[in-house]
């Protein structure tokens, strides 16, 4: 009955806000367009569209306005008065009384707030969908006053969310049972995930813990900050972090002024965004520009700024290699060896004609290569993919969904950044490389090395081995010598490996400097 009370104050939304009209003047049909102006005969529909489709958002909550916030940054499918009022969600969310803040942060420290911060700013800098962010001071356990951003939790979240997600699921459930395309889709699973990311959205200990691991992945590549985090003031409702100066990236002629590249500055976000999937596996997965920042600051000028890491994906060592070579195979145009590993990765029927299935990839992926952002759409080709994946019946892998929408919104950055930039060519060097590392001495190098302490604690063991197996009744000897010869044949196996890797590293050396003598001379 819940669901069905929502799902009817869903509809109340739409009506109330004539968001029915938005849809059916869209169609070119004549009558559907009479239908639309007989139903908004004794509305007040006098704002504009863009405005009445941003307030229904907020009115029905922080899922539905997260799904304003990734509409926002796709201004190549929305025309322009709606997408300047969807980005109004990034960071302009009505805020919420700031005494229920101030309660809030003494409820989860047991002190007054005055005792927990130096000073506190009670009007909130920024307000998002799930928490509001004020600035404050505080002392450190150095005794040093440091500038902080304390992000508290919207009151009352979890029953709106929980309300929410329970629709989502009979949705699901009908369309699995409904469509055959249903089932491939897996939306069950899907609403799965989404269920998961947003209670982890819930519990700002872990968005700290997001941040810290994202700041030692960053640490070294100079071209994103994160910000410190202070566990001593961290709780399930309260996350206190240090504060980050800079400009909203969506401010493209500020940046222009100060002498940021922008070209340059958009080839980063690239950068930034693979090396944490194919790299680290762990990636900032809320990229929007309201969470987006530049820095301005003598040091680090020109620097991404990262906030709000209450989404995040992870990806397995499987799923990072089969990307990484889905995408390598795509900018080398080698369609054929993309049938293939869909094919070997099961995600289509065993018995698909691989000519069959490269032609039809070819046809969607060909037109947009060798054009700059500005003419291309990852909408428009996911859209084709999708049409090809379903004559091929090709199943949706859940846990790659976060990674399709980091990816649009990475295109939604790139594209007000810098319409001109090739994200093809910009990509194709660093999952080349990668992949060398992937594949060649490198990642033997660290398997060995991984697997070096159980070993170096096998090889001292084995003449006890030797001696018990002596000393065992007749009985048991079968037994150990099995296990003695396997102990014996693993090492073995090392010992050979080692021995190629040391030649193969030495030919390689010497063919190496052969080539460059060749070339010199």
């Amino acid at each position: 009955m819940k669901r069905f009370l929502r799902g009817a104050a869903i509809l109340w939304v739409v009506f109330r806000f004539g968001l029915d009209g938005l849809l059916l003047d869209s169609f070119q049909k004549p009558w559907l367009r009479m239908i639309s102006r007989i139903l908004s005969i004794g509305r007040n529909l006098d704002a504009p569209r863009g405005q009445r489709l941003r307030e229904a958002l907020e009115s029905l909550g922080p899922i539905f306005v997260k799904f304003g916030q990734v509409l926002s940054t796709r201004r190549d499918l929305l025309p322009p008065d709606m997408a300047d009022e969807l980005a109004r969600l990034q960071d302009r969310v009505p805020p919420f009384d700031p005494d229920i803040a101030i309660a809030t942060i003494e409820r989860a420290f047991r002190r007054p707030v005055d005792e927990v911060f130096t000073t506190f700013d009670r009007i909130p800098v920024a307000s998002a969908s799930i928490a509001q962010v004020h600035f404050a001071t505080l002392r450190d356990r150095q005794g040093i006053e440091r500038e902080v951003a304390v992000k508290v939790l919207r009151p009352g979240m979890l029953p709106v969310i929980e309300k929410d997600l329970s629709l989502m699921r009979m949705m699901a459930g009908w369309v699995e049972s409904l469509s055959a395309d249903g089932k491939r889709l897996k939306p069950r699973e899907v609403v799965a995930e989404f269920d998961n990311y947003l209670h982890d959205e819930l519990d700002l200990v872990r968005e700290a813990a997001n941040a810290a691991q994202l700041r030692r992945n960053m640490t070294g590549l100079d071209l994103v900050l994160i910000p410190e985090i202070f566990w001593d003031f961290c709780h399930p409702e309260v996350m206190v972090m240090q504060r980050m100066k800079g400009v909203p990236i969506s401010q493209v002629e500020r940046l222009r002024d100060a002498g940021v590249d922008i070209p340059k500055l958009a080839r980063d976000g690239v950068t930034i965004f693979f090396t944490q999937v194919f790299r680290d596996g762990f990636f900032h997965a809320d990229m929007h520009p309201g969470n987006i920042q530049v820095s301005l600051e003598p040091a680090t000028f020109g620097r991404y700024i990262s906030l709000d890491f209450g989404i995040v994906g992870t990806l397995t060592e499987v799923d990072k290699e089969y990307l990484a070579q889905n995408f390598v195979a795509f900018f080398r145009r080698d369609y054929k060896r993309v049938a293939e590993l869909h094919i070997e990765s099961g995600w289509v029927p065993p018995g698909t004609r691989v000519n069959d299935l490269e032609s039809a990839i070819r046809a969607v992926c060909e037109p947009y290569f060798d054009r700059p952002l500005k003419e291309i759409s990852l909408g428009m080709v996911l859209m084709r993919l999708f049409q090809t994946s379903r004559r091929f019946q090709v199943e949706i892998q859940p846990q790659l969904v976060l990674l399709q929408k980091t990816l649009l919104n990475i295109e939604g950055l790139g594209r007000q950044l810098d319409p001109e930039l090739d994200l093809w060519s910009t990509a194709k060097p660093f999952l080349e490389k990668w992949m060398l590392e992937q594949m060649g001495p490198q990642r033997l190098w660290r398997e060995l090395r991984a697997e070096a302490p159980h070993y170096a604690k096998l090889l001292p063991e084995l003449p006890r081995l030797v001696y018990d197996a002596l000393r065992q009744r007749p009985a048991d000897h079968q037994s150990a010598i099995r296990e003695l010869l396997e102990a014996q044949k693993r090492t073995n196996r090392l010992l050979q490996g080692i021995i190629f890797a040391g030649v193969g590293f030495v030919l390689g050396l010497l063919l190496i400097q052969l080539l460059i003598r060749i070339r010199l001379f």
